[in-house]
């Protein structure tokens, strides 16, 4: 038994259920097993169902350890060697969200500033997390939590194109499976707050607060569940904010009066579910650091152009990520050694050196035809374009989406030969120097392609100009067309991982968002539905 004996203290340190029943075959009189038995109902922890895995002989405990904590349930014996039993670990999780936060700045230019996410680090593992393509709120944390690429979610950006008809219509939420669903249907308690794509939110098996996408709801839809929740949080901690007014702003004092009390309202509410409800589960982003940067990133970051180590916005923008350190760390202090702790971003962020009119592009090429040309840059709208010359227009963002109008699937299509054209195009893209112009066919970026998909995703300069859909200027441009902005989003967020689910430490590179969603299913000692995307972290 001596090996079992090393792997002993390991096992002691999570609990059993309490409605767990010893297997009749389980010899509890033997003083090994009994002690073993003993210790780990006495370190019991954890709340909710855990349910024990089928028996694991000897020789397959080692490999089951590795993949991930287990709490030793009985014994049995042959006269020779220990065979025991085995339950699924299950810590609590708590995920805290930063969207937009980059790893240049948490894991370096504002380590000094950010004390206790510093900490965590030194407790567990931490590196860059690399988004979807296209690297946007919607959809990587959709794709975060469901194990899916945007192709299946059929999610391309905020606004997806409907069968139909040519506009974009805001997304703001999913039907597909997330984390939160799979632990409600295996009985665990489960916080859901201000996730993206959870508008109206969802009945899970314990409470959700909608996230920002919720303000474009009609009025009176609830933001909670359940319903009443909502009045209850309001008269606890004040009116219930979606977002920010605007954050692509001149005045940048009222955004930031408005991020410091969105902040802590949202910190505040999630602590206390956290402490009230005792959830099995608790995710919980934070939108005000993706606000911050499209508003100061300039000051942030040493390599923007419009830098200045002078201006006061330099310490107002440290001292709201202090600010975001100090919530978090009072979270913290309420969480014990025996809950695994995820910090995580969506996306990075990066400096925006100017923008491509995609629009004004495909119009040199005659691609795009307008009724009538602008005399100054105007924001292209459907009913500018005629459609009976026109075989290609597109939007813009972060990213640009270029659709054909292709005959038979437009009300208006001319393009009779899509996969020409998507080839020439492709072409033309990649041989205009201006651009630095990266070009992908959605069915060769995804698993499976749902919705109604762009024909073409371009990306201009590896992110470092975003696409502006007007019309009436020049092809580039040096400023955001919906407003002051010198954010572009980029490839890699971030994670922080520590607690008794993780067991690697120290920096790792390699992480993808996906492994976000793994990685909260086994920490909560749940098995991964069956084509998820990802891989264990830590």
């Amino acid at each position: 038994m001596g090996r079992l004996g090393v792997l002993l203290p390991r096992l002691h340190a999570v609990r059993l259920p309490e409605r767990f029943h010893a297997p009749s075959g389980a010899h509890l009189d033997h003083p090994f097993c009994a002690d073993a038995l003993r210790q780990a109902r006495t370190r019991d922890g954890l709340g909710g169902d855990r349910r024990p895995d089928p028996l694991l002989h000897l020789a397959a405990l080692e490999e089951h350890l590795a993949r991930r904590a287990a709490a030793l349930v009985g014994g049995e014996h042959d006269g020779l060697f220990c065979r025991v039993l085995v339950a699924n670990v299950s810590s609590r999780v708590l995920v805290i969200g930063l969207d937009c936060a980059p790893p240049a700045l948490v894991f370096d230019r504002l380590e000094p500033a950010l004390p206790n996410l510093t900490a965590l680090r030194r407790r567990g593992t931490f590196g860059p997390l690399r988004s979807v393509m296209p690297p946007i709120t919607v959809p990587a944390w959709a794709c975060m939590v469901s194990g899916r690429d945007p192709g299946e979610l059929g999610l391309y950006g905020f606004r997806n194109r409907v069968p139909g008809g040519r506009a974009l219509e805001i997304a703001s939420t999913t039907s597909a499976r997330r984390v939160w669903d799979v632990a409600s249907e295996a009985g665990k308690l489960v916080n859901v707050l201000y996730v993206p794509l959870t508008s109206p939110p969802p009945a899970v098996n314990g409470v959700a607060v909608s996230g920002f996408l919720g303000a474009s709801l009609p009025e009176g839809t609830p933001f909670t569940h359940p319903k009443e929740l909502g009045a209850q949080l309001e008269e606890r901690f004040g009116r219930h904010a979606p977002d920010v007014e605007a954050f692509r702003v001149h005045d940048v004092e009222p955004l930031l009066d408005e991020l410091y009390e969105n902040t802590k309202r949202r910190f505040d509410i999630g602590r206390a579910l956290w402490r009230e409800r005792r959830p099995d589960l608790s995710m919980m982003v934070e939108m005000g650091t993706d606000r911050l940067h499209h508003a100061l990133w300039r000051h942030l970051d040493p390599t923007h152009p419009e830098h200045d180590p002078a201006d006061p916005r330099v310490r107002d923008a440290r001292d709201y990520y202090s600010f975001v350190d100090a919530q978090v760390g009072a979270w913290l202090r309420e969480v014990d050694r025996e809950t695994t702790v995820l910090i995580v971003s969506d996306h990075g962020a990066r400096s925006m050196l100017g923008g491509v009119c995609i629009n004004e592009w495909l119009r040199e090429r005659g691609l795009l035809v307008l009724h009538e040309a602008p005399d100054e840059p105007t924001p292209l709208t459907l009913d500018m374009i005629d459609w009976s010359r026109t075989q290609a227009w597109g939007t813009g963002g972060y990213y640009a989406r270029i659709f054909l109008n292709v005959r038979g699937r437009e009300p208006e299509g001319i393009v009779t030969d899509p996969a020409r054209v998507l080839t020439d195009l492709m072409a033309a893209l990649h041989d205009d120097g201006r651009l630095r112009a990266e070009a992908h066919r959605p069915e060769h970026l995804y698993r499976e392609v749902r919705g109604f998909p762009p024909d073409l995703l371009v990306f201009f300069g590896d992110l470092d100009y975003r696409s502006l859909g007007t019309v009436g200027g020049g092809v580039m441009a040096r400023e955001d067309d919906r407003g002051p902005d010198g954010c572009n989003h980029d490839w890699d967020g971030i994670f922080i991982a520590a607690g008794p689910a993780i067991r690697t430490s120290g920096p790792v590179d390699g992480h993808h968002i996906h492994d976000v969603g793994v990685t909260i299913l086994e920490a909560l000692g749940l098995d991964v539905p069956d084509g998820w995307l990802g891989r264990r972290i830590g």
